[in-house]
């Protein structure tokens, strides 16, 4: 039997890995399932509006693909700040945090936008099923992107306290984690809501 391995912060695990992370994985586990859930639930209402405009009629799918790829490269930046922090470069890992959330707030902008949009052009909430399906599934994930963006400005507030340096690398790894995990997320949604006819 392998012993216990010891994470940066102290805590020990026999599974190889942190407390910290093993209980992302976990939530993350859970989320995939609510995701699941909720892509299903949507893949089963889309087709039935009795009324009010149709998914063919509102998308702008340029739109949506420049801010599918605008999030996409905010993966790229967190990978980015994990690996200048685990390189003890604090000052690259600061600014490499802060354009991953910038490039979400841009990502949360185009969502906003869209849904102001759609709703101006009369698709509501409660306006049909295919409404209120899609704007279950987006604005869930429009709340995971939010929350990520918290947790990355709250990771920049660490930094600039000095609480976060080389040794807490394993912290800004956990935090990557939930990013990549929304990015995956939206690749699945991009392609079923607004590819897939």
């Amino acid at each position: 039997m392998q012993a216990p391995v010891a994470a940066d912060h102290g805590h020990t695990s026999s599974t190889g890995i942190s407390n910290t992370k093993l209980a992302m994985w976990v939530y993350l586990g859970s989320d995939c399932l609510l995701f699941g859930s909720l892509i299903s639930t949507y893949l089963l209402l889309r087709h039935r509006s009795v009324g009010g405009p149709t998914a063919e009629e509102l998308f702008d799918i340029p739109f949506t693909s420049v801010s599918t790829f605008v999030l996409l490269m905010s993966s790229l930046t967190m990978v980015l700040a994990v690996s200048a922090l685990m390189r003890h470069d604090v000052r690259l890992n600061r600014i490499w945090l802060g354009t991953t959330a910038m490039l979400g707030a841009v990502f949360i902008g185009g969502q906003v936008y869209e849904f102001t949009t759609f709703y101006r052009e009369g698709l509501g909430y409660t306006t049909n099923i295919f409404g209120s399906a899609f704007y279950t599934l987006t604005a869930f994930h429009g709340v995971h992107v939010t929350v990520g963006i918290v947790m990355l400005m709250s990771l920049l507030g660490m930094s600039f306290r000095g609480n976060l340096g080389p040794e807490r690398s394993e912290t800004v790894e956990t935090i990557g984690l939930y990013w990549h995990f929304v990015d995956i997320v939206w690749i699945i949604i991009f392609t079923v809501v607004y590819l897939i006819p």
